[in-house]
């Protein structure tokens, strides 16, 4: 992360040997080895996740919570002892605030659902920023049409920034919820939550955080932090998709209805009434995803392993060589300039549109993003159709930085 000096005495990765864990980084595109750099989109999987996939299918499938035999009580331990690992990660006060979704966007789909349901009237108001993620726009303003309340913008400056001082003059007495990213996944900006929780709950005003760019870069304490809802997904932080958390406020998820019914989220049944479920249940309808559950726990694991501020400062290190070297470019301009960024830089090469740089650097073997990134409020504040996203992660190299910088090189001629 750019910006962040307090990260000193950490372990060293040996990446040449980390890099071995990722059986797809040993892959040829175009007779080219595979570079990867579209890590804010999916991170590729270590073996081991792979693996405890594996085991789960081959040695002990079964569903879980309704089984008193032997597969069924091994799977249903071993799915909730991913809980507790995801309790410790986040450092989460009790077991029951973890809610095991399909992702990011199911968790803020939940809340929105939920909370709207719950607590919003007409006349009231959800504030979200310019910078988010479809996933965090869309759902709220689903519960704000639902509900008739209205959907406030935290505005952004050119460097890609929060204003702050408009969003403190915005948070009036509307306002229900706050619901913001933690880093950026179009601009890499990493956005001042403490500041923005601790000014929302001198109002009173619950915040809820979109982890999903921030969870596989930066250590994370929901305590420290006091954030009252946050969400991310397994597949962003080297696990699989299809799992993701939701973490909870215990004060905040008993107040809220749920938001799917089924089996395993009630305690009882009848034509007559159904009565909930406790917590985590209650949020938890139907069969889950066991096997990505178990995915979670190995990528944890293997996370915790490593050492998020080892990562942090591995990818920091690489940040600022790829900026540098991108800098050097004449034609390239950067979408996206805070003075906090890390791991995502969004270019443009010219005039040219992104989806032709691109293809130029995929034929070099190179896999970045192109296009809008699901954030199309700030293509439209920029007044551009998309970009050139390279996202890092801690298992690529300075030489796959000089592989990019020489494609992007070659793109500048051919399109000149």
């Amino acid at each position: 992360m750019s910006g962040n000096s307090s990260i000193s005495t950490v372990r060293k990765l040996d990446i040449e040997r980390l890099r071995s864990d990722f059986p797809i980084l040993q892959t040829q595109v175009y007779g080219k080895p595979l570079v990867y750099l579209d890590n804010a989109a999916t991170t590729q999987k270590p073996a081991s996740v792979i693996k405890a996939m594996d085991d789960y299918y081959t040695e002990y499938n079964s569903n879980i919570h309704r089984g008193v035999h032997y597969l069924s009580q091994k799977a249903t331990s071993e799915y909730e002892l991913v809980r507790k690992k995801v309790q410790a990660f986040i450092n989460a006060e009790h077991l029951h605030e973890v809610i095991f979704t399909r992702g990011t966007t199911e968790g803020i789909n939940l809340v929105a659902n939920s909370f709207g349901r719950k607590f919003l009237k007409a006349g009231d108001s959800i504030m979200i920023s310019a910078m988010e993620h479809h996933s965090n726009i869309v759902p709220w303003q689903m519960a704000c049409e639902d509900r008739g309340a209205r959907l406030q913008v935290i505005p952004m400056n050119n460097k890609g920034e929060l204003m702050m001082d408009a969003f403190e003059q915005m948070l009036d007495d509307t306002v229900k919820l706050v619901s913001v990213t933690y880093i950026s996944n179009s601009l890499g900006t990493v956005n001042p939550l403490k500041e923005i929780i601790q000014a929302a709950h001198q109002k009173g005003i619950p915040v809820l955080v979109d982890a999903a760019q921030a969870i596989q870069h930066v250590p994370i304490d929901v305590q420290e932090l006091d954030a009252d809802f946050l969400a991310f997904s397994g597949h962003k932080m080297y696990g699989p998709t299809g799992i993701g958390v939701l973490y909870g406020k215990e004060e905040w998820l008993n107040q809220l209805p749920p938001y799917q019914g089924g089996g395993d989220m009630i305690k009882s049944v009848s034509f007559a009434k159904t009565t909930y479920n406790e917590l985590p249940l209650k949020f938890e309808a139907g069969t889950p995803s066991i096997a990505e559950g178990m995915g979670l726990g190995a990528a944890i694991d293997y996370l915790e392993h490593l050492g998020l501020q080892s990562i942090a400062e591995t990818e920091g290190q690489l940040f600022s060589y790829a900026v540098d070297a991108l800098q050097e470019i004449d034609e390239l301009r950067f979408i996206g300039e805070a003075d906090n960024r890390a791991a995502s830089i969004s270019f443009l090469v010219g005039d040219t549109h992104p989806f032709d740089v691109g293809e130029i650097l995929d034929k070099h073997g190179i896999a970045v993003r192109t296009g809008h990134h699901c954030t199309e409020p700030i293509m439209h504040y920029f007044g551009i159709p998309g970009t050139v996203r390279a996202s890092i992660a801690f298992y690529n190299t300075t030489e796959e930085i000089d592989k990019l910088i020489a494609a992007v090189k070659k793109a500048v001629m051919l399109l000149r």
